[in-house]
């Protein structure tokens, strides 16, 4: 029997020179609000980076940002969109940012959950710590005090991000920065 089918008919992979039982590893692994990022270059889809670019994948379920001087890349999980039908896919720009924004429901929203209201920020607002807004009429790239959407087709249009992550984005990204949401 050759080494590589006895490490089959064990169970055994190779991790970093050494065999570790494939059942250790599957254990560890996370279950749920995984992430399948796919890697992403700015020039696939900006001419300049000009002020900076963000490329929000919905289907990776990650947000990409490259600062306007080329020397920060980052990549944060996020929640997008419930629907196709609420899912907008384009180009766009960053219009205004509001660290503590207030949340109203759209038309939409109201049209489904009449309870809605609007609120003020806190730890219920759907819309997290901080938010930045889109040329496009109520989407959205902002935090959530629920960390179960991250990951997850969860939201009514808007990217979603962890609190922690928004909050170090907004620090990055200028009024102006480029968006483009595939």
């Amino acid at each position: 029997m050759t080494l590589v089918s006895r490490r089959r008919m064990m169970g055994l992979i190779a991790i970093g020179g050494l065999a570790a039982p494939v059942a250790a590893r599957a254990q560890s692994a996370p279950q749920r609000n995984i992430s399948s990022f796919t890697m992403q270059r700015w020039q696939d889809h900006f001419d300049t980076l000009g002020l900076g670019a963000i490329v929000a994948d919905t289907g990776s379920r990650a947000l990409h940002f490259w600062s306007g001087d080329g020397q920060t890349y980052r990549t944060y999980p996020t929640s997008v969109p419930i629907s196709e039908e609420l899912t907008k896919r384009g180009y766009t720009e960053i219009v205004r940012k509001k660290e503590g924004p207030s949340w109203t429901p759209t038309a939409s929203m109201m049209e489904r959950f009449p309870e809605y209201r609007p609120m003020g920020p806190g730890p219920g607002n759907p819309l997290g710590t901080h938010a930045m807004y889109l040329s496009w009429p109520a989407y959205l790239i902002h935090g959530t005090h629920d960390t179960r959407k991250i990951g997850r087709l969860s939201s009514d249009g808007c990217i979603g991000l962890y609190n922690e992550k928004i909050e170090e984005l907004f620090g990055m990204c200028p009024v102006g920065t480029q968006v483009r949401i595939i």
